[in-house]
């Protein structure tokens, strides 16, 4: 599902300095329905991968397909229609509205998406009802405990039915017990839907409970294997 080859990002920061590279000749691939954790410390281009195979991003040199689509270098509407169609993504801070209840939060992407109105409260409940919130729709987030707000985040990252799942420190701002909770949901949902997911994580649980683990450092894939 996703091949990159010698995959390079760099940062400009002045005129005086030369570009900073955060990515350097990485590449891998991913097949359709895995579930696999990315780690490193602070700094080793985990966040930079994120956005680059979530399209949010060009890298400056390499190559990266999706679904056999060469992606890397298409211009930002391009990216954007990418994203509608085939990526869902999770975030450590939930980032819900705090005006909006629970269905009206996931409805948003396909507010995005152009999806015919008439659509929107029928897949949100039923994204809703995916993640175990089934009669929460009309709650506010602040009547949530952050790991429903989190399960609302990973509803609304289904609703447009995406084929890749990327998130980002997923269980950053959860206790163990939640952090397990919503582990046990994505790794779920990846069996289940044959949802390709991908998950930043510099906890070691939370990486031990997928399939395969990729380690960065200083922008360079130094491991790649089964979890253990």
């Amino acid at each position: 599902m996703i091949v990159i080859s010698d995959l390079t990002k760099a940062y400009a920061l002045d005129g005086a300095q030369p570009p900073v590279a955060a990515l350097r000749g990485v590449s891998l691939r991913v097949g359709e329905g895995e579930l696999v954790a990315i780690m490193g410390a602070s700094g080793s281009g985990k966040s930079t991968l994120l956005n680059l195979l979530g399209c949010l991003d060009r890298p400056t040199n390499g190559r990266y397909a999706l679904d056999g689509e060469d992606v890397g270098q298409l211009d930002a509407d391009a990216r954007a229609d990418i994203r509608n169609r085939k990526i869902g993504f999770v975030f450590q801070s939930f980032n819900l509205l705090p005006r909006a209840t629970a269905r009206e939060n996931v409805e948003l992407p396909l507010v995005y998406g152009n999806v015919p109105f008439a659509e929107h409260a029928p897949r949100a409940d039923a994204a809703l009802a995916a993640v175990g919130l089934r009669g929460a729709a009309d709650r506010w987030p602040t009547q949530l405990s952050g790991g429903q707000q989190q399960r609302v985040a990973i509803a609304r990252a289904l609703v447009s039915r995406p084929r890749l799942l990327l998130a980002d420190e997923p269980t950053g701002n959860l206790d163990t017990a939640t952090s397990h909770e919503i582990m046990a949901l994505l790794r779920d949902l990846n069996r289940t839907q044959r949802l390709t997911v991908l998950i930043v994580t510099h906890e070691r649980d939370v990486a031990a409970a997928t399939d395969r683990v990729i380690v960065l450092r200083d922008g360079q894939l130094v491991a790649d294997g089964p979890s253990t």
